[in-house]
Protein backbone atom coordinates (compact mmCIF):
# COMPACT_ATOMS: atom_id res chain seq x y z
CA UNK A 1 0.00 0.00 0.00
CA UNK A 2 1.37 3.38 -0.66
CA UNK A 3 2.04 5.74 2.54
CA UNK A 4 0.06 8.85 1.69
CA UNK A 5 1.43 12.09 1.04
CA UNK A 6 3.88 9.99 -1.48
CA UNK A 7 5.24 12.50 -4.16
CA UNK A 8 4.21 11.17 -7.27
CA UNK A 9 4.23 14.41 -9.83
CA UNK A 10 5.70 14.08 -12.76
CA UNK A 11 9.60 14.23 -12.56
CA UNK A 12 11.88 15.99 -15.62
CA UNK A 13 14.90 14.54 -16.51
CA UNK A 14 17.96 14.50 -19.22
CA UNK A 15 19.27 11.85 -21.43
CA UNK A 16 22.90 12.33 -22.12
CA UNK A 17 26.52 10.83 -22.99
CA UNK A 18 29.69 11.43 -23.12
CA UNK A 19 31.47 8.71 -26.00
CA UNK A 20 28.36 6.69 -25.40
CA UNK A 21 29.07 6.51 -21.83
CA UNK A 22 25.54 7.50 -20.93
CA UNK A 23 23.46 9.31 -18.09
CA UNK A 24 20.31 10.60 -16.47
CA UNK A 25 20.16 13.46 -15.30
CA UNK A 26 17.71 14.42 -12.82
CA UNK A 27 17.86 18.79 -11.37
CA UNK A 28 16.70 18.65 -7.53
CA UNK A 29 17.73 22.31 -7.13
CA UNK A 30 15.20 24.68 -5.36
CA UNK A 31 13.82 22.16 -2.60
CA UNK A 32 12.52 19.65 -6.01
CA UNK A 33 12.31 15.59 -4.94
CA UNK A 34 15.59 13.89 -4.06
CA UNK A 35 16.90 10.68 -5.91
CA UNK A 36 17.22 7.59 -3.20
CA UNK A 37 18.33 3.85 -4.28
CA UNK A 38 14.88 2.50 -5.16
CA UNK A 39 14.51 5.10 -8.16
CA UNK A 40 17.92 4.74 -9.41
CA UNK A 41 17.79 0.89 -9.45
CA UNK A 42 14.39 1.41 -11.44
CA UNK A 43 15.12 3.90 -13.41
CA UNK A 44 18.79 2.23 -14.28
CA UNK A 45 16.63 -0.71 -15.69
CA UNK A 46 17.24 -0.38 -20.20
CA UNK A 47 14.26 -2.53 -20.36
CA UNK A 48 11.69 -1.66 -17.47
CA UNK A 49 12.93 1.97 -17.07
CA UNK A 50 15.33 4.27 -18.99
CA UNK A 51 18.44 2.98 -18.39
CA UNK A 52 21.80 4.43 -17.67
CA UNK A 53 25.40 4.03 -17.14
CA UNK A 54 25.06 6.82 -13.80
CA UNK A 55 22.55 8.99 -13.01
CA UNK A 56 23.43 12.42 -12.10
CA UNK A 57 21.19 14.81 -9.51
CA UNK A 58 21.90 18.09 -9.86
CA UNK A 59 21.64 19.99 -6.07
CA UNK A 60 21.80 23.43 -4.83
CA UNK A 61 25.50 24.49 -3.99
CA UNK A 62 26.78 25.10 -0.20
CA UNK A 63 29.16 27.53 -1.15
CA UNK A 64 28.30 31.22 -3.10
CA UNK A 65 31.69 30.50 -5.70
CA UNK A 66 30.32 27.09 -6.87
CA UNK A 67 27.21 26.49 -9.14
CA UNK A 68 25.89 22.91 -7.69
CA UNK A 69 26.33 19.80 -6.09
CA UNK A 70 26.31 16.81 -7.75
CA UNK A 71 25.46 13.46 -6.67
CA UNK A 72 26.22 10.28 -9.07
CA UNK A 73 24.08 7.17 -8.83
CA UNK A 74 24.91 3.25 -9.97
CA UNK A 75 22.00 0.79 -11.58
CA UNK A 76 22.49 -0.81 -8.18
CA UNK A 77 20.95 1.84 -6.19
CA UNK A 78 24.74 2.79 -5.04
CA UNK A 79 26.46 6.14 -4.81
CA UNK A 80 29.55 7.29 -7.14
CA UNK A 81 32.41 9.23 -5.85
CA UNK A 82 33.12 10.40 -8.60
CA UNK A 83 32.40 10.25 -12.41
CA UNK A 84 34.13 12.53 -14.74
CA UNK A 85 31.79 12.10 -18.03
CA UNK A 86 28.76 12.53 -16.25
CA UNK A 87 30.31 15.80 -14.69
CA UNK A 88 31.28 16.97 -18.05
CA UNK A 89 27.27 16.54 -19.04
CA UNK A 90 26.36 18.23 -15.68
CA UNK A 91 28.42 21.39 -16.46
CA UNK A 92 27.75 21.92 -20.32
CA UNK A 93 23.78 22.22 -19.14
CA UNK A 94 25.11 24.65 -16.82
CA UNK A 95 26.94 26.76 -18.76
CA UNK A 96 24.18 26.87 -20.93
CA UNK A 97 21.80 27.83 -18.34
CA UNK A 98 23.72 30.35 -16.61
CA UNK A 99 25.90 31.59 -20.07
CA UNK A 100 29.58 30.90 -18.36
CA UNK A 101 32.00 29.20 -19.53
CA UNK A 102 33.26 28.59 -16.83
CA UNK A 103 32.02 27.01 -13.48
CA UNK A 104 32.76 24.48 -10.55
CA UNK A 105 30.88 22.07 -9.39
CA UNK A 106 31.18 19.79 -5.92
CA UNK A 107 30.70 16.18 -5.92
CA UNK A 108 32.05 13.62 -2.76
CA UNK A 109 35.45 14.37 -4.94
CA UNK A 110 35.29 17.91 -3.53
CA UNK A 111 35.46 20.99 -6.32
CA UNK A 112 35.93 20.37 -9.95
CA UNK A 113 36.57 23.31 -12.28
CA UNK A 114 35.13 23.12 -15.11
CA UNK A 115 35.01 25.13 -19.13
CA UNK A 116 34.43 25.09 -21.97
CA UNK A 117 37.01 24.98 -24.48
CA UNK A 118 36.93 27.31 -27.98
CA UNK A 119 36.97 23.65 -29.76
CA UNK A 120 33.42 23.08 -28.00
CA UNK A 121 34.52 20.14 -26.29
CA UNK A 122 34.16 19.98 -22.32
CA UNK A 123 36.89 19.91 -19.40
CA UNK A 124 37.45 19.56 -16.32
CA UNK A 125 39.87 19.00 -13.71
CA UNK A 126 39.29 16.13 -11.73
CA UNK A 127 41.77 16.53 -9.13
CA UNK A 128 44.76 14.99 -8.02
CA UNK A 129 45.31 11.00 -8.14
CA UNK A 130 45.31 9.30 -5.11
CA UNK A 131 48.38 6.84 -4.85
CA UNK A 132 48.65 6.15 -1.35
CA UNK A 133 46.91 2.64 -0.41
CA UNK A 134 44.93 3.55 2.86
CA UNK A 135 43.13 6.31 0.71
CA UNK A 136 42.84 4.15 -2.84
CA UNK A 137 41.74 2.53 -0.84
CA UNK A 138 43.36 -1.39 -0.48
CA UNK A 139 43.25 -3.88 2.03
CA UNK A 140 46.72 -4.30 2.82
CA UNK A 141 49.57 -2.21 2.19
CA UNK A 142 50.90 -3.29 -0.97
CA UNK A 143 53.19 -1.81 -4.14
CA UNK A 144 50.21 0.42 -6.43
CA UNK A 145 52.78 0.06 -9.28
CA UNK A 146 52.46 -3.78 -9.43
CA UNK A 147 49.59 -4.91 -7.24
CA UNK A 148 49.86 -9.02 -6.43
CA UNK A 149 47.05 -10.14 -8.03
CA UNK A 150 47.87 -11.68 -11.74
CA UNK A 151 48.99 -9.26 -13.96
CA UNK A 152 50.54 -7.02 -11.44
CA UNK A 153 48.06 -4.28 -12.25
CA UNK A 154 48.04 -0.60 -10.75
CA UNK A 155 46.28 0.91 -8.32
CA UNK A 156 44.82 4.36 -8.94
CA UNK A 157 42.21 6.67 -6.77
CA UNK A 158 40.09 9.33 -9.14
CA UNK A 159 37.53 9.30 -5.87
CA UNK A 160 37.00 6.20 -6.87
CA UNK A 161 39.30 3.02 -6.57
CA UNK A 162 40.53 1.71 -9.96
CA UNK A 163 42.61 -1.40 -11.03
CA UNK A 164 44.48 -0.69 -14.56
CA UNK A 165 45.94 -4.09 -15.99
CA UNK A 166 48.66 -3.02 -19.10
CA UNK A 167 47.95 -5.66 -21.66
CA UNK A 168 49.44 -6.11 -24.97
CA UNK A 169 45.58 -6.55 -27.04
CA UNK A 170 42.53 -4.93 -25.41
CA UNK A 171 40.44 -6.07 -28.00
CA UNK A 172 41.23 -9.64 -27.02
CA UNK A 173 40.63 -9.32 -22.80
CA UNK A 174 37.04 -11.12 -21.92
CA UNK A 175 36.00 -7.84 -20.31
CA UNK A 176 32.67 -9.56 -19.55
CA UNK A 177 34.78 -12.06 -17.15
CA UNK A 178 37.65 -10.61 -16.27
CA UNK A 179 35.85 -7.68 -15.07
CA UNK A 180 33.37 -8.95 -12.23
CA UNK A 181 36.28 -10.94 -10.62
CA UNK A 182 38.87 -8.46 -10.39
CA UNK A 183 36.22 -5.90 -9.07
CA UNK A 184 35.11 -7.63 -6.04
CA UNK A 185 39.02 -8.94 -5.93
CA UNK A 186 39.58 -8.94 -1.36
CA UNK A 187 42.33 -6.20 -1.94
CA UNK A 188 39.79 -3.48 -2.52
CA UNK A 189 37.70 -3.54 0.29
CA UNK A 190 35.20 -1.22 -1.55
CA UNK A 191 35.14 -3.15 -4.95
CA UNK A 192 37.08 -1.23 -7.82
CA UNK A 193 36.65 -0.43 -11.47
CA UNK A 194 39.02 -2.19 -13.84
CA UNK A 195 40.01 -1.19 -17.00
CA UNK A 196 42.43 -2.77 -19.27
CA UNK A 197 45.14 -0.02 -21.44
CA UNK A 198 47.16 -1.01 -24.29
CA UNK A 199 49.91 1.39 -24.95
CA UNK A 200 49.67 2.33 -28.81
CA UNK A 201 52.28 5.43 -28.61
CA UNK A 202 53.93 7.61 -25.72
CA UNK A 203 51.07 9.98 -26.38
CA UNK A 204 48.07 7.33 -27.05
CA UNK A 205 46.68 4.35 -25.30
CA UNK A 206 43.10 2.29 -25.83
CA UNK A 207 41.51 1.30 -22.75
CA UNK A 208 38.21 -0.98 -22.19
CA UNK A 209 36.34 -1.02 -18.92
CA UNK A 210 34.44 -2.59 -16.52
CA UNK A 211 32.81 -0.03 -14.11
CA UNK A 212 31.68 -1.38 -10.24
CA UNK A 213 28.33 -1.17 -9.87
CA UNK A 214 27.56 -0.82 -13.63
CA UNK A 215 29.46 -3.19 -15.87
CA UNK A 216 31.26 -3.09 -18.91
CA UNK A 217 30.60 1.01 -20.46
CA UNK A 218 31.39 2.53 -23.46
CA UNK A 219 33.76 5.31 -21.81
CA UNK A 220 34.93 5.85 -18.11
CA UNK A 221 36.16 9.46 -17.87
CA UNK A 222 38.04 8.71 -14.12
CA UNK A 223 39.10 5.27 -15.69
CA UNK A 224 40.53 7.43 -18.20
CA UNK A 225 42.42 9.56 -15.96
CA UNK A 226 43.26 6.76 -13.52
CA UNK A 227 44.69 4.55 -16.70
CA UNK A 228 46.86 7.85 -17.97
CA UNK A 229 48.41 8.18 -14.56
CA UNK A 230 49.18 4.68 -14.01
CA UNK A 231 50.69 4.50 -17.34
CA UNK A 232 53.08 7.79 -16.35
CA UNK A 233 53.98 6.28 -13.52
CA UNK A 234 55.64 2.99 -15.02
CA UNK A 235 57.15 5.09 -18.02
CA UNK A 236 55.09 3.97 -20.60
CA UNK A 237 53.66 6.69 -21.53
CA UNK A 238 53.78 10.91 -20.80
CA UNK A 239 51.64 12.89 -18.73
CA UNK A 240 49.64 13.58 -21.88
CA UNK A 241 48.07 10.98 -23.32
CA UNK A 242 44.83 10.69 -25.70
CA UNK A 243 42.92 7.82 -24.54
CA UNK A 244 40.97 5.63 -27.16
CA UNK A 245 37.98 4.12 -25.58
CA UNK A 246 35.19 2.16 -27.30
CA UNK A 247 32.59 5.09 -27.87
CA UNK A 248 35.53 7.43 -28.65
CA UNK A 249 38.38 9.55 -27.75
CA UNK A 250 39.15 11.22 -24.28
CA UNK A 251 42.07 14.02 -24.18
CA UNK A 252 43.94 13.59 -20.35
CA UNK A 253 46.32 15.76 -19.14
CA UNK A 254 48.30 15.42 -15.98
CA UNK A 255 49.23 18.27 -14.57
CA UNK A 256 50.91 19.54 -10.97
CA UNK A 257 47.13 20.81 -10.15
CA UNK A 258 45.59 17.55 -11.06
CA UNK A 259 44.29 15.18 -13.37
CA UNK A 260 42.68 16.98 -16.41
CA UNK A 261 39.93 15.67 -18.91
CA UNK A 262 38.31 17.12 -22.15
CA UNK A 263 35.80 15.73 -24.23
CA UNK A 264 32.26 15.98 -25.65
CA UNK A 265 28.99 15.87 -24.04
CA UNK A 266 25.84 15.62 -25.48
CA UNK A 267 21.99 16.13 -25.08
CA UNK A 268 20.34 13.10 -26.45
CA UNK A 269 16.61 14.44 -25.25
CA UNK A 270 14.25 15.53 -22.41
CA UNK A 271 11.42 13.70 -20.87
CA UNK A 272 9.83 13.58 -18.09
CA UNK A 273 8.79 10.38 -15.57
CA UNK A 274 5.13 9.72 -15.20
CA UNK A 275 3.30 8.74 -12.17
CA UNK A 276 2.48 5.64 -13.06
CA UNK A 277 6.40 4.50 -12.93
CA UNK A 278 6.93 6.47 -10.31
CA UNK A 279 4.19 4.46 -8.68
CA UNK A 280 5.47 0.86 -9.95
CA UNK A 281 9.04 2.14 -9.07
CA UNK A 282 9.02 3.21 -5.28
CA UNK A 283 6.72 0.42 -4.31
CA UNK A 284 5.16 0.71 -0.65
CA UNK A 285 6.53 3.01 2.57
CA UNK A 286 8.43 5.78 0.72
CA UNK A 287 8.69 8.56 2.65
CA UNK A 288 7.09 11.80 1.49
CA UNK A 289 9.23 14.22 -0.37
CA UNK A 290 11.70 11.91 -1.94
CA UNK A 291 11.59 10.10 -5.33
CA UNK A 292 12.37 6.35 -3.50
CA UNK A 293 11.55 3.62 -1.16
CA UNK A 294 14.01 4.23 0.99
CA UNK A 295 16.05 6.91 2.90
CA UNK A 296 19.97 7.31 1.44
CA UNK A 297 22.54 8.65 4.12
CA UNK A 298 26.08 9.87 3.82
CA UNK A 299 26.75 11.61 0.18
CA UNK A 300 27.46 15.17 0.68
CA UNK A 301 25.44 15.00 4.01
CA UNK A 302 22.30 13.70 2.03
CA UNK A 303 23.23 10.75 -0.39
CA UNK A 304 23.81 7.49 -0.09
CA UNK A 305 25.77 4.51 2.04
CA UNK A 306 30.06 5.94 1.41
CA UNK A 307 32.15 3.27 -0.78
CA UNK A 308 28.84 1.88 -2.40
CA UNK A 309 29.11 2.71 -6.38
CA UNK A 310 31.00 3.05 -9.04
CA UNK A 311 32.68 5.85 -11.55
CA UNK A 312 33.06 6.84 -15.04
Amino acid sequence: MMRPGLDLRPVPFRKMHGLGNDFVVIDARAGAPRVTPALARALGDRHFGVGFDQLAEILDPDRPDEAARVVFWNPDGGVAGACGNATRCVARLLMEESGADALILRSERGPLACRRRPDGLIEVDMGAPVLDWTAIPLARPADIDALPIEGAPSAVGMGNPHCVFFVDDAEAVALERLGPAVERHPLFPERTNVEFVQVLSPGRIRMRVWERGAGVTLACGSGACAAAVAAARRGLTGRRVEVLLDGGALQIDWRDEGVVMAGPAALVFEGRLSPEFLAGALGAGAPAGAIGAEAPSGALGAGAPSGAGGAA
